[in-house]
């Protein structure tokens, strides 16, 4: 029986913070392998049998991240659907998204599988044949959930309740000496936020249960743009609409409250990576019970976690640590204080510090930036431009920008004048001029952009042609023919 994946993509993974941000969070950390948990989560997807179409709920920052993952992994045959919510309202909206679309594309009868992007599962014939069995219970009209066999006593996790496969109740993270009293009962399991269900009766349980969460998704989902091809469909979410949803789990608004639900056992391993301790554990040991990602040098030390990134990183004497160093933040933290991570990121959100939203390298559906220096009146940093990379027609109130190419070759539009730079050759483009610029050419471009303003945040930017979706307003000046029609 044939299941529709819902590939559920959000959050700000802030107890892995500095690692993940909001720009790039937790599904897309790479793990020590190389790959990614929403690239692993999408091949898991596709290797159930007779998919046809998978569906991802995520922002319109993180849709280029996800299309880029997901391109090792596709295979052919599988349509993609892209939902791209503009604001954050919680697993309930997602999901109602997702349904109002298979609703349309798929029909009422469709099997949705809900999973989500930051969990890792090893064993994907075990998880085949669980989702073979929630299918099954999906298509009598029971909303199933996975259930996984506890390895401990977790104070981290919800919990469910169950008699075979017959859903007794959610619970919230217990205290220790509850969670050791689930596990020795054999009647409990993690609560994985994996569900099952044919979309007709998810819809009808929120009519019932959520009904103004429903209603006023349905409003966004009316308004929102669609686009795309037979192979892919982008639909962008109202934001006016969707913003007046209220944040609420669908733990919350609808499984809590069934009464006839079901529970798929799963003795398999899974994790959701939802701490830097859960993390370290995907890296071997060494004598000394040290786990170490990059350039580290030790002495005297043992059971620590480092993750270095582009220097050295050198630990002396110390025990319990959890090390993790980026070009922009240094975190040093004992590994019983792991879950405290999270209120250090949201002191610093508070405060405004970039550093809890970006890294010094972003991601671009064009290619990417890194910010090399940084002060109050100039900001400097590294552009790459992908071959048939084109960035927006834009233009910026507070700054000005000079870009000096340093290898491959650069179509520099200011004002109505178009030129092609090579390499150590220059542009300079005054404050408040409308400018922009591609890469017409089959390498790589490299640049460099130097800043001089009043003010460098990256939202200081109108966008007046732009092939991603993200014009704000019209242009000025003409655009030339050749320049409209370079594609990414």
């Amino acid at each position: 029986m044939s299941v529709v994946p819902v590939v559920m993509c959000g959050g700000a993974g802030s107890r892995l913070w500095p690692l993940s941000r909001k720009g790039r969070p937790k599904p897309f950390i790479p793990l020590p392998d190389g790959e990614t948990l929403i690239r692993k989560t999408y091949a898991r997807a596709a290797a159930l049998p007779d998919v046809g179409r998978i569906v991802t709920v995520t922002s319109r920052e993180l849709m280029f991240l996800a299309v880029d993952e997901y391109q090792p992994a596709q295979s052919a045959g599988i349509a993609q659907s892209l939902i791209l919510e503009p604001v954050g309202r919680d697993t309930a909206a997602a999901i109602a998204l997702a349904c109002l679309h298979l609703a349309e594309a798929e029909g009422e009868d469709a099997i949705a599988l809900v999973l989500p992007a930051d969990h890792l599962i090893a064993d994907i014939e075990a998880f085949s044949l669980a989702v073979l069995a929630a299918a099954e219970i999906a298509a009598s009209g029971r909303v199933t959930t996975f259930g996984f066999k506890p390895e401990r006593p977790e104070t981290g996790f919800g919990y469910v309740e169950a008699d075979g496969t017959d859903l007794i109740r959610f619970v919230e993270k217990p205290n220790p000496e509850e969670a050791r009293k689930f596990v020795e009962s054999g009647r409990f399991f993690w609560n994985g936020g994996i569900f099952c269900f044919r979309v007709a009766v998810m819809l009808a349980l929120m009519e019932e249960h959520c009904p103004d969460v429903l209603y006023r998704t349905r409003a966004a989902f009316k308004a929102s743009r669609v686009s795309g091809s037979a192979s892919r469909t982008t639909i962008e979410v109202d934001q006016r609409e969707f913003a007046k949803v209220e944040p609420i789990s669908i733990d919350h608004a609808v499984m809590e409250k069934l009464k006839r639900g079901a529970c798929v056992p799963c003795d398999f391993t899974w994790a959701d990576i939802g701490s830097l301790n859960a993390l370290s554990k995907l890296t071997s040991p060494d004598g000394e019970g040290n786990r170490v990602i990059g350039d580290v040098v030790m002495k005297g030390t043992t059971d620590s976690f480092v993750h270095g990134a582009d220097r050295l990183v050198c630990l002396v004497g110390v025990s319990d640590l959890l090390v993790l160093d980026t070009p922009e933040a240094l975190l040093v933290c004992a590994r019983e204080a792991a879950q405290d991570i999270k209120e250090v990121q949201s002191k610093l959100q508070i405060g405004g510090s970039e550093a809890t939203r970006l890294h010094g390298t972003a991601r671009r559906p064009w290619g990417s930036y890194t910010v090399l220096e940084e002060s109050r009146n100039f900001k400097i940093k590294r552009i790459e431009v992908n071959p048939g990379g084109r960035l927006s027609l834009q233009s910026h109130r507070h700054r000005s920008e000079h870009w000096v190419v340093v290898s491959g070759q650069a179509r520099v539009t200011i004002g109505g004048e178009v030129s092609i730079l090579k390499a150590n050759q220059s542009a300079y483009i005054p404050c408040g001029n409308i400018h922009r610029l591609e890469n017409p050419a089959g390498d790589v471009l490299v640049l460099i952009e130097v800043q001089c303003g009043n003010y460098l945040g990256e939202d200081d930017i109108e966008r007046f042609d732009d092939e991603y979706g993200r014009t704000n307003v019209q242009p000025a000046i003409s655009v030339d023919d050749d320049a409209s029609n370079l594609q990414q």
